[in-house]
Formats: C-alpha cells, sequence, structure tokens
C-alpha cells in the first residue's frame, strides 16, 4: 500500500440539498477541484453526526436551514495529485428545506464563487470529479 506522507483518511458530509427536480450546487475556490461544480459540504468534526454536520455546513455555506436529513451512500475518494493529496470517505446526505422560499447566500466566498439550483438532468460542468463519477454511474439522489 502505498503512502503519501502523513496523509490521513477524513470524512467528509456532503449534502443534495433537493427542491423540485433540482439541486444545490455552488462553484468551487479551491486547491482540489477548482472552479467546477460541487455539493455543499465539508469536515466531519468530532463527535458530531452525519446529520449534525450537514446542517451546519449547509447553513455556513448557504445560510439555508435544511430538513429531513437522509443518509444516501457512501464513497472512498483519493486525489492523489498535487498539490494537496488527500483520502476522503465522503458521506452524502439528502435534505429539503425549511423554507422552500428561501434562496442561497455565498456565506464563503473566499471557498465558492456562489450557489444556484440546477435541474438534475440538465447539470452545469465541469462537475466535481467525485459527483461526475456518481451521476455517470446513474446514481440518483431523488430515489429511495
Amino acid at each position: 500500500m502505498e503512502t503519501v506522507g502523513e496523509a490521513t483518511p477524513r470524512v467528509a458530509v456532503v449534502i443534495f440539498v433537493v427542491k423540485g427536480n433540482s439541486v444545490l450546487l455552488g462553484k468551487r475556490r479551491s486547491s482540489i477541484g477548482n472552479s467546477t461544480f460541487a455539493l455543499p459540504g465539508g469536515h466531519l468534526e468530532f463527535g458530531e453526526s452525519f446529520e449534525g454536520c450537514a446542517a451546519r455546513e449547509v447553513m455556513e455555506e448557504t445560510g439555508l436551514e435544511i430538513e429531513k436529513m437522509k443518509l444516501l451512500t457512501v464513497t472512498n475518494n483519493v486525489f492523489k495529485e498535487a498539490p494537496k493529496p488527500s483520502h476522503y470517505v465522503t458521506v452524502f446526505m439528502r435534505a429539503t428545506l425549511v423554507d422552500p422560499n428561501q434562496d442561497p447566500e455565498n456565506m464563503e466566498p473566499e471557498k465558492c464563487e456562489g450557489w444556484d439550483w440546477y435541474d438534475w438532468l440538465n447539470l452545469p460542468t465541469p462537475l466535481f470529479w467525485p459527483l461526475e463519477k456518481m451521476v455517470k454511474s446513474g446514481f440518483n439522489p431523488f430515489s429511495d
């Protein structure tokens, strides 16, 4: 097994915030996946539940309050390329808005260019590669 420096796997929780047939995506500003469209999400904190992490990250990034969270799937993503090799176990959740009329705000402009709703059958490109891989596999966040 090849190791990369002191890199250790981390856990990320990402959220399909759904409204009608659309999902909320933001354009990343990051050393990993810069200028790709991705779901809101972030690192699981010590002692935190998946649902707690999902609600916190969506609020921190978009200002939106979510509910009806459900675990959809888990993926194992290794980013070997520089500048920062990393390994993420990614927990994918689905949630809906507490207030469907609320619009997302860009709460972290240094990390994201902005948030918008995109029809699941007409997603923007390029997608962040873990999300692109799921879409190409036929994954559907709307089915149980």
